[in-house]
């Protein structure tokens, strides 16, 4: 498993999405922004760790009744049961919200667990409650049947797709408002870093636009405005709280 830095971790706290996206562009990455989830509740900080992976594939009636949740061995109880701290539990349900993908219970367990997140690209239910707990959970929305209606577990920590991305495990998973993107493990520290600078100077730029500075020279700076960024961000720390 790939460790991050104290640093990194620090910096994808504060940085948005979007500008994570932006970094990821700019390396030839277009796809890493999972499509059609939104958070639950509302969260103080960016929901951040390395990726830890179920897949599901449809239900079948004569294999999926309440009956299986009596194994241990269950692969979406395992996964809840045995899922790292610090790591954000991925579940891949092919986009299907016709049923949830883990409720109140499960949530909870992986919150004293030391999960540093969900993200289902199914449903949950009892969405009400979970919205309230300081776990930050992302999904496709409220879904009241359980998921064995829907959804058959078949793998942990494997790779899957997760709203059309694909994720592997030990990848880097940010969530904030606008939604969740996925950084590959060997690029996480670098786009840590150019996030932060990059939110820096729009920081700077924003202050310009706010002033009535029109577009043009401003965004993108051109060499006059970058000088002047320079010279603003002298005993500034990069990318301070918003």
């Amino acid at each position: 498993m790939t460790d991050f830095t104290p640093e990194c971790i620090a910096r994808l706290k504060r940085v948005t999405t979007a500008t994570l996206t932006t970094q990821l562009f700019k390396r030839g990455l277009r796809n890493c922004f999972i499509q059609g989830v939104r958070p639950l509740g509302s969260y103080g900080e960016n929901m951040v760790g390395p990726a830890y992976t179920l897949r599901n594939i449809p239900s079948r009636e004569d294999l999926d009744h309440v009956g299986v949740f009596a194994n241990p061995e269950h692969p979406q109880r395992k996964a809840v049961e045995n899922a790292p701290a610090g790591k954000v539990l991925v579940v891949d349900c092919r986009g299907d919200v016709r049923a949830a993908s883990g409720g109140e219970i499960l949530m909870t367990r992986l919150r004293v667990r030391g999960a540093a997140g969900v993200v289902s690209d199914g449903g949950m239910r009892d969405a009400a409650a979970i919205g309230r707990m300081d776990l930050p959970v992302f999904c496709a929305g409220p879904s009241a049947p359980l998921n064995l209606a829907a959804h058959h577990a078949v793998d942990i920590d494997v790779p899957i797709a997760c709203g059309g991305v694909p994720v592997y495990p030990g990848d880097m998973i940010v969530g904030d408002t606008d939604g969740v993107v996925v950084i590959p493990a060997h690029l996480a520290e670098e786009i840590a870093r150019d996030a932060a600078d990059q939110e820096f100077l729009e920081e700077f730029l924003l202050t310009r636009i706010q002033a009535g500075a029109r577009l043009p020279d401003t965004y993108p700076p051109n060499a006059e405005t970058r000088a002047a960024f320079e010279e603003w961000r002298k005993g500034r720390e990069i990318a301070p709280m918003r």
